[in-house]
């Protein structure tokens, strides 16, 4: 077994131990299948309307009800998972891979780079989140790849801050300063003996920054700034279930609680990682006997 193998099956082992962390695994897993799975599970046609059906509750024939336009909520909670999922997860991965390439850059070449990237990312950090997606999404236009590019620019600082005092520590420890006086190339330095070490917190963001990005996808959708109608997204489901909430709240209602529950199973499998992957805590519990 090689040390990543060992490495794998050390977090698998932790993660078990705790059932929370388990829970959002699960979770997850489910509604990954779900949202893959869309095509073959799904009752409906997620964008047939059928007037005659309008502000259904949940019934035999409906499970969750229909809209105001006769559509059924269950087939469009399924595929709005696929949405929701793919934005987050693409928007998350490109907000990664743009703060591993401004972080490690500041972090390891310093100076004048280093400066520059800072304050560029100090001025990002200065407009709240949602502000700065809305202005970008009214330069870039409604529509899913709009919400994708715009999540990854508004996320990637988060990232390239934790990557950049990461590094800044990596950069100044023994075995980074022995490849250098061996002669190591400073890629081969980033790629073999920084990143690796680096990897914990990053991984730990990640696994929020999913939650974050299908909340403010659903936000956007919401204000209609975001996916278009009459793409299922769980935000759009949430605004047209505004209007008839008095009538048929079961529109707004399974929305939210779609997207409470992605969440929720996304920040305790975060949780459970930063647990498992944090040596200090690690450390604290083996002192006191537990796994």
């Amino acid at each position: 077994m090689t040390q990543e193998e060992h490495s794998l099956v050390i977090l698998s082992r932790r993660l078990v131990h705790r059932r929370s962390a388990l829970f959002g695994a699960v979770v997850l897993v489910l509604l990954i299948i779900v949202a893959v799975a869309a095509p073959l599970i799904a009752p409906y046609d997620p964008q047939k309307m059928i007037s005659k059906d309008r502000l259904q509750g949940p019934s035999p024939t409906h499970w969750m009800g229909t809209d105001q336009y006769g559509r059924d909520t269950l087939s469009r909670l399924i595929y709005g998972a696929q949405i929701s999922l793919r934005v987050g997860l693409l928007a998350t991965l490109s907000a990664l891979l743009l703060g591993l390439i401004l972080g490690l850059s500041a972090g390891y070449l310093g100076r004048g780079v280093d400066l520059v990237i800072s304050r560029l990312l100090d001025m990002m950090f200065s407009f709240p989140v949602m502000l700065l997606a809305i202005s970008l999404m009214t330069i870039l236009g409604a529509g899913e790849l709009s919400v994708f590019v715009t999540l990854a620019i508004v996320y990637a600082p988060v990232f390239a801050r934790i990557c950049r005092g990461t590094t800044l520590s990596a950069r100044e420890s023994d075995y980074v300063l022995s490849a250098k006086a061996v002669g190591a190339g400073d890629i081969r330095i980033v790629l073999r003996h920084i990143l690796p070490n680096i990897a914990a917190p990053l991984i730990v963001q990640t696994s929020l920054c999913v939650g974050l990005a299908i909340i403010a996808e659903a936000a956007l959708s919401f204000l209609g700034v975001g996916t278009p109608p009459p793409a299922p997204s769980w935000g759009s489901m949430l605004a047209d279930g505004r209007i008839a909430m008095e009538r048929s709240p079961w529109g707004a209602i399974f929305p939210g609680l779609a997207i409470m529950l992605t969440v929720l199973s996304l920040n305790l499998l975060g949780d459970g990682l930063r647990d498992a992957l944090d040596p200090t805590l690690q450390l604290i519990r083996k002192k006191a006997g537990n796994p």
